[in-house]
């Protein structure tokens, strides 16, 4: 059975913001506006960009 997955794309800088949101978009494997990963749809992911959606969107859900 495959896994789900969602794909995030990086929207806004992390200039001028708190460091555990730069270390958050770090863990999700982003760094620049319009970089986009393939992530495992889990609640530890979702909570990560739950945390950090004003610098991210859901391009896609998978699965």
């Amino acid at each position: 059975m495959a896994k789900k997955t969602i794909v995030v794309q990086q929207v806004a800088s992390a200039a001028r913001r708190p460091a555990i949101q730069t270390a958050t978009l770090k863990g999700l494997g982003l760094n620049k506006i319009r970089r986009t990963r393939e992530l495992e749809d889990t609640p530890a992911v979702r909570g990560m960009v739950n945390k950090i959606s004003h610098l991210v969107k859901i391009i896609e859900e998978r699965g």
